[in-house]
């Protein structure tokens, strides 16, 4: 149902890889849905490296897909470096682009081998997140 370029199945690879052993947080809002259904990846190509950066780069009323790396210490002492799939979807998109999104979640999650999807509606869903994945 849902199409990707060669060159957005790569860029979903290459990022995985650089991020596996990463010290800081790394992510990419990396994907919108075009109206053909092809998945595509930001155009930008920006690596955030906090969580506020992604909160500032996310629109108000669209969904995406945000790709995050996030080293933290977990409760017994060890690091651990999650790789999620952040699926954000404001109360205020529109119910066509909340289809779409919805479609493509299980398949984004496949394409980029994430862990986990975690399912934001704000920005501010942003400031409880290393609690969701697990920090100390």
């Amino acid at each position: 149902m849902y199409t990707y370029s060669q060159e957005t199945l790569d860029h979903l690879r290459k990022f995985r890889l650089s991020t596996s052993r990463a010290s800081d947080p790394q992510a990419v809002i990396c994907m919108s849905i075009a109206d053909d259904l092809q998945v595509k990846q930001d155009e930008d190509k920006i690596v955030y490296k906090s969580l506020e950066e992604i909160g500032d780069d996310l629109p108000d009323n669209s969904p995406r897909f945000v790709l995050l790396s996030y080293p933290l210490t977990l409760p017994s002492g060890r690091l651990s470096v999650p790789y999620v799939l952040l699926y954000y979807l404001p109360a205020t998109c529109n119910a066509n682009w909340r289809m779409k999104y919805a479609g493509a979640v299980e398949e984004m999650r496949s394409k980029a081998e994430v862990g986990k999807v975690i399912e934001i509606e704000s920005v501010d869903d942003l400031e409880d997140l290393p609690k969701k994945l697990g920090a100390a």
